[in-house]
């Protein structure tokens, strides 16, 4: 039987000390178990990590060892932490129900469906699809495969990344049927069983899945509910675990929004790099840029610091799902190996789609300065519900944090309790299905956690937000915070979270 702790990543003594602080109030040994606590609830210590020693964090805190010696005891006697004789003290997270992340897709027989970030097509994508099939009787007298992608495709997808700053050659590019499809490629090419895959936690729950079907062993690394990616933790964890593959979601990040700095991405870059690994980069949300005023423009592709990463990429969000065309972008000298995995598969994507595609990348985002008419029209209607939640977030539910996302999908909307699971039962029951925040963990954290999709028809922002508050006062009447461990703060009272740690 696999033993889950033989590959925890440990937390040092001084990271540890940093994010805990000094006691607020006393006596000190509750008030440091019930601050690691609250780390572990926010996903901020992911379960199974393994705390520094009594000793260590003792002299790193500042207090006796005797202290924190009876807050361990604290934790272990109420199961949110685990002694094992030789190799340390291990956190775990009482009580939890098991959601397991899988995919998300619409759901039948509900009033209002909130889990599949998924947007129907905009106006003007039939004359597309028209102009598309127009061209089709061109294709007609060959065989219909192409195991890389039609040529036409490949060259606008690499003028494509060319535009955004990295150069690449069209035989770089192998054409899929979606970005998840290049995802589990790129994972059936590289990783093998017992292989370590370090994973953003919250991620792409689809993206886990296709990983751990590989029989990888997954090193959740955390994304903090304000900054994003902790570099520090991140390279930490590279330097210890040395996986052999990374999959980042730095655009856009599904789905928190953050977007990862350029500084960052390097460092990163260099990190993987260090130990002899590879980045999976998923681009799949890259072009759905909804506040590029205020910030500027997306850094770099992650590939430029890296050049052996893989990066996959899409169509299925900025067009519409029903294209199934996505591609993995990866060194010349892979495409061969990725080739041979691809036929083990399938033959090819869907002739008409890369039509669609062509016709898509060439006319909306290689045409001009900006987007085209497409894509505007898919930018506007996700930054109209955005700011729809938002305002009905802050007048409705003002104890729940919502951070406004760049871009992306999606808001992840922080709880002030760790019921996210209970919540989405309670609101399935009202005829509203919702994602909670372990679907999207590959460790069950983020339980005080839910995504809203942008892209939902949601004629009343603010009629739904009413209606989750008032199924979360029921959880919360019911007893479901306590049971799920959390630290009694009150419905109205915002969630006050640690920095992030690993």
């Amino acid at each position: 039987m696999t033993d889950p702790l033989r590959d925890a990543v440990p937390v040092t003594a001084g990271r540890l000390a940093a994010l805990v602080g000094e006691p607020s109030t006393r006596p000190a040994y509750a008030a440091l178990a019930a601050a690691i606590r609250t780390l572990a609830v926010d996903g901020r210590l992911p379960p199974q990590v393994r705390l520094p020693s009594e000793r260590e964090l003792a002299v790193a805190l500042g207090l006796s060892r005797t202290t924190v010696t009876r807050a361990y005891a604290e934790l272990t006697a109420a199961g949110w932490a685990h002694p094992r004789v030789g190799s340390g003290t291990f956190l775990a997270l009482p009580g939890r129900r098991e959601v397991l992340p899988g995919a998300l897709v619409p759901q039948a027989g509900v009033a209002l469906d909130l889990t599949a970030a998924a947007a129907t097509c905009v106006p003007g994508t039939q004359a597309l699809v028209e102009r598309a099939v127009a061209r089709l009787p061109a294709l007609l007298r060959g065989p219909g495969y192409e195991p890389v992608g039609l040529p036409a495709l490949r060259a606008a997808i690499a003028a494509r990344y060319a535009a955004r700053g990295l150069p690449t050659d069209p035989d770089q590019l192998v054409v899929t049927s979606g970005a998840l499809a290049g995802i589990a490629l790129v994972a059936r090419t590289v990783l093998r069983r017992g292989d370590r895959a370090l994973v953003e936690n919250p991620t792409y729950p689809s993206a886990v899945g296709a990983l751990r079907a590989t029989g990888a062993r997954l090193l959740p690394v955390p994304v903090g509910p304000r900054d994003g990616l902790d570099l520090d933790v991140a390279l930490a964890a590279l330097r210890a675990a040395r996986p052999r593959l990374a999959y980042l979601v730095p655009d856009h990040h599904n789905p928190t929004g953050h977007v990862l700095p350029d500084g960052s991405r390097a460092a990163l870059a260099a990190g993987i790099a260090a130990v002899g690994g590879t980045a999976l980069v998923d681009e799949s949300l890259a072009e759905l840029v909804l506040d590029a005023a205020h910030d500027g423009e997306l850094p770099a592709p992650f590939a430029a610091h890296l050049p052996g990463a893989y990066s996959v990429g899409s169509l299925s969000k900025p067009l519409w799902g029903g294209v199934r065309v996505g591609w993995v972008r990866c060194p010349t000298a892979q495409v061969a190996a990725l080739q041979a995995a691809r036929l083990t598969l399938d033959l090819g994507a869907s002739a008409l789609d890369q039509l669609i595609g062509t016709d898509f990348l060439e006319a909306e985002l290689l045409a001009g300065d900006g987007p085209g008419p497409l894509l505007t029209a898919r930018l506007a209607g996700l930054r109209t519900l955005r700011d729809g939640w938002l305002a009905a977030l802050a007048a409705h539910a003002p104890g729940w944090a919502a951070r406004t996302p760049r871009g992306g999908l999606a808001l992840w909307v922080g709880l002030p309790d760790p019921v996210g699971p209970e919540l989405a039962e309670a609101a399935l029951r009202r005829g509203v299905a919702l994602a909670a925040g372990p679907r999207f963990t590959s460790d069950g954290s983020a339980r005080d956690r839910i995504r809203l999709p942008l892209t939902a028809d949601v004629a009343d922002p603010a009629a739904t937000v009413r209606l989750l508050v008032e199924a979360y006062a029921e959880v919360v009447a019911g007893g479901a915070a306590g049971a799920a461990g959390g630290e009694g703060r009150g419905a109205g009272a915002p969630a006050q979270a640690p920095p992030l740690i690993a």
